[in-house]
């Protein structure tokens, strides 16, 4: 049966995402390896989705990995680009939030702050200004790299005959070639989900459902790869087993609270449980 979170609108979520900031002891992240959900181990975490949802089993045919601070850890430049900027025009953004708006529109991003510190909307002038001088200021930034332990488990999906997808909110013309280029022979062109395939972006579960039309997969055939508390959120409203890698800055109770199933500290954590994971999924 499907399962939809409630979705709220720009005045809510900043206030909702401002409360989150002050109350949830922002820090970074601590050098243990994986948590599961409330220390659930992989099988209890599994049990949970399959009584939330009403399924059976999960029975995996495909993997959706999110892209920025999942396979290139390209947030930093992001979360300092946007604190620079929101700065420069007179707005309070902190690297953290820039964290908590991820997979966001900038107009939307833009607008949240403005509300918060101003009472209404910036203008259309200011939106446009505001995002072209990000934009600028993150080409400054040194390209990002690949993450670690992302080709690793990437390759190890992809030998069992599962399908690697990536959703992202990205709209980047040369997308399929910088993929192509770090993870060789890893992702399909026909298998992608990007800016240009849907009309909402995370955290509606618009991109994680078009990416399991794409592929031909039901919710339960399926595992979401997310590090932002929006992306999870967006995985979870689409019925998906979600996991959260926490590659960021927040504390790792955003993201579960977001309603990740799991959640480890780092793509190389993930990598090194990925064969307990499947050896979990395939008993039930």
């Amino acid at each position: 049966m499907p399962f939809i979170n409630v979705i709220l609108n720009d005045s809510e979520e900043s206030e909702s995402i401002h409360q989150v900031l002050a109350d949830s002891s922002l820090c970074s992240n601590p050098t243990v390896t994986t948590v599961g959900s409330n220390n659930y181990t992989f099988k209890e975490a599994i049990n949970n989705y399959l009584h939330t949802h009403g399924y059976e089993s999960i029975d995996l045919k495909a993997v959706l990995f999110d892209m920025d601070g999942v396979l290139f850890d390209s947030m930093p430049n992001h979360a300092e680009s946007w604190h620079k900027i929101m700065k420069r025009f007179g707005f309070g953004l902190s690297r953290e939030e820039a964290y908590m708006h991820e997979g966001r529109t900038g107009a939307s991003t833009i607008n949240i702050v403005s509300r918060r510190e101003r009472g209404h909307d910036a203008t259309e002038e200011e939106i446009k200004a505001i995002y072209q001088a990000k934009t600028e200021e993150f080409n400054k930034c040194p390209k990002a790299e690949r993450m670690p332990g992302a080709l690793e488990v990437l390759t190890k999906i992809k030998s069992e005959g599962l399908t690697p997808m990536v959703v992202t909110g990205s709209g980047q013309t040369s997308l399929l070639d910088r993929l192509n280029h770090n993870f060789p022979g890893i992702f399909q062109a026909n298998l992608m989900v990007t800016a240009f395939d849907v009309k909402y972006g995370k955290p509606n579960p618009e991109p994680y459902l078009m990416a399991l039309k794409k592929g031909g997969f039901k919710p339960n055939e399926a595992l979401v790869i997310e590090n932002a508390p929006l992306g999870v959120q967006a995985g979870v409203a689409a019925g998906i087993f979600t996991i959260a890698v926490n590659t960021g800055p927040l504390h790792d109770n955003v993201l579960l609270n977001e309603g990740a199933n799991l959640l480890f500290h780092s793509m190389p954590d993930f990598n090194k449980n990925w064969e307990t994971l499947q050896s979990a999924l395939k008993q039930d």
